[in-house]
């Protein structure tokens, strides 16, 4: 029963991740037809903006045209969470870890996607208010899912709730 139960979620897991990363491309689609040539679409004026950016690094514009640097570090990031998914119990008290892992991977999934095929990741997102680095729907499910996994490990999670991610063979097992 419990084999069936993993696979159950780790299949919602999969199906959660595909959905996110579809936003994710369709946002950045939608991005590049309306804004990519075009002025900036003021949403707030001085405050938040729509323009469109190919960003060929990372956040503050550090590790420019590092593309294979960003993919090699993804697919290290999905590995670790891919085993955290298949070894995390199904048990009710996980149910938002895992979520947060899901978000944590369709980001990583979602510009990695973009890495590949254009050498660079959409941004069209704008804070002008606080000149905040240009984002999209990826980075907010990575920023976000950080902070809610910091969250959970700090004031929600015991040393023994983690104890699953051993390497080690539990008794129970």
């Amino acid at each position: 029963m419990k084999n069936k139960q993993k696979i159950i979620h780790l299949i919602i897991d999969v199906l959660s991740v595909i959905l996110l990363v579809w936003i994710d491309r369709i946002s950045k689609n939608v991005a590049t037809a309306k804004l990519k040539g075009q002025n900036d679409f003021v949403i707030i004026k001085d405050v938040f903006v729509l323009q469109y950016l190919e960003n060929r690094g990372a956040a503050f514009g550090v590790f420019q045209n590092k593309q294979y640097f960003f993919i090699a570090i993804s697919i290290i990031f999905l590995a670790i969470v891919a085993y955290v998914l298949i070894k995390l119990p199904v048990l009710k008290k996980y149910y938002v870890f895992e979520s947060v892992l899901a978000f944590l991977a369709a980001g990583a999934i979602g510009n990695m996607i973009d890495r590949i095929i254009q050498n660079y990741v959409v941004d069209f997102f704008y804070f002008e208010l606080i000149d905040f680095p240009i984002f999209n729907v990826a980075d907010i499910y990575v920023t976000l899912s950080c902070i809610a996994f910091a969250i959970i490990l700090i004031f929600v999670f015991s040393e023994e709730d983690l104890s699953f991610l051993s390497l080690k063979k539990n008794k129970n097992e």
